[in-house]
């Protein structure tokens, strides 16, 4: 088990699908591609003092693009969402 669960959560996903399930104390974020949901629930209670109900993980696929004629790829990753119980909340600031 690492000391540090910093890198496991890089960052809270802030969009409008995430700020709605928000108010139903769902919290979305970004994971590293290495993590699990061991982890992820290991980390959330160390970082934020609170014990999530359940963990989903999502893998977000890469998409391809075009800048200025040239074909490139928006990177992929994984996301991780976090439920909490009633009462429960995560505060971003």
């Amino acid at each position: 088990m690492p000391k540090s669960f910093s890198h496991v959560l890089i960052r809270p996903r802030i969009t409008e699908k995430a700020t709605m399930l928000g108010e139903k104390n769902v919290y979305t974020f970004d994971v590293a591609k290495d993590s699990n949901k061991a982890l992820v629930t290991l980390a959330v209670k160390a970082l934020y003092n609170v014990t999530p109900l359940r963990v989903n993980m999502v893998t977000v696929r890469t998409k391809s693009v075009f800048i200025r004629g040239k074909k490139g790829t928006k990177g992929g990753g994984k996301k991780a969402l976090v439920y909490l119980k009633k009462g429960d909340k995560i505060e971003f600031v």
